[in-house]
């Protein structure tokens, strides 16, 4: 089956930890560390594995580094749907929030330095 997907998923693997959530409204959940771990990327967002519940149309603030230091993007990621997965992990699918289209080109060489 065709992917129809309008920016195409690339395999990562990041560790991250959530500490805190926030809504538009200034609402702000603190959650246990809560581990992740980014399965793949985009340049509209990422997918991810936890075993922490986490709430569906929430943000938090992101650090991810793609492949070098000089590779990071600072970001603000929704959380847009969840699944039960694997093992009682929980699968994440997040979308970036004001990332700026010029910081596209960090997603080609990324993509670049994957793909060989």
């Amino acid at each position: 089956m065709e992917e129809k997907r309008k920016n195409k998923r690339l395999k990562i693997s990041l560790e991250l930890s959530v500490s805190s959530l926030f809504k538009q409204d200034n609402v702000k959940v603190d959650v246990k560390e809560a581990p992740i771990l980014v399965t793949d990327i985009s340049k509209g967002g990422i997918g991810f594995e936890s075993e922490s519940v986490l709430p569906i149309g929430y943000y938090f603030n992101a650090k991810l580094e793609l492949g070098s230091k000089d590779s990071v993007l600072y970001t603000v990621i929704k959380i847009i749907r969840s699944a039960e997965g694997t093992d009682g992990r929980i699968v994440y699918g997040c979308e970036f929030i004001g990332l700026a289209p010029v910081l596209g080109y960090i997603f080609d060489e990324y993509e670049e330095k994957i793909n060989g």
